[in-house]
């Protein structure tokens, strides 16, 4: 598994350029290939099944894994939300875990961020109360949970979580994007 992060996109394209770049580096995918949807939404490479990718973006940055097996990521930029959002979308473990953290919506992000990630790596949408949907507690390093991986990673103003079949890396490839979007 690898992990593509940008920041200072200014258009949603960009996004797809992320991708566009992790495959041609990690994979020698040059030009990108198309990309299709499954059932659920879930975007793929039909004429590549092995290789798997996950795409999110929030503001001006986004992400990007690649692996050999289903992957999920999500990205989310720091923000306050309505206060009564966290009872209704953390359960009880959830929630004594963000009481103990100094920065509440910080903590939120990350944990918003993982619950994300675990839906995406499915490929079957949201098909649960977002409460219900299981990831571990923020850790530090990767954790497993119900035979999945999971790995966050933090920066000022954002959090990121990543949930797939194989051990997430410590560390994510940083890219700049000056790829002009028309």
């Amino acid at each position: 598994m690898v992990i593509y992060h940008a920041k200072g996109l200014t258009a949603r394209s960009q996004a797809r350029d992320l991708l566009a770049l992790a495959a041609a580096e990690h994979w020698g995918l040059s030009p990108l290939p198309q990309i299709a949807r499954r059932e659920g939404g879930k975007p793929y490479f039909p004429k590549h099944e092995g290789r798997h990718f996950n795409l999110s973006h929030s503001g001006d940055r986004a992400l990007c894994a690649l692996d050999g097996a289903p992957v999920g990521v999500d990205i989310q930029l720091v923000k306050e939300w309505r206060p009564s959002l966290p009872r209704r979308v953390c359960s009880p473990d959830e929630l004594a875990w963000l009481e103990e953290r100094s920065n509440l919506w910080s903590a939120f992000a990350l944990l918003w961020a993982l619950k994300e990630a675990r839906v995406k790596e499915s490929g079957q949408g949201l098909t649960s109360s977002i409460r219900d949907i299981r990831v571990p507690l923020p850790a530090e390093g990767p954790v497993q949970l119900d035979g999945l991986w999971f790995g966050t990673w933090t920066g000022r103003g954002w959090a990121a979580a990543v949930c797939g079949h194989s051990e997430p890396p410590e560390k994510i490839f940083k890219k700049s994007l000056d790829i002009p979007t028309v």
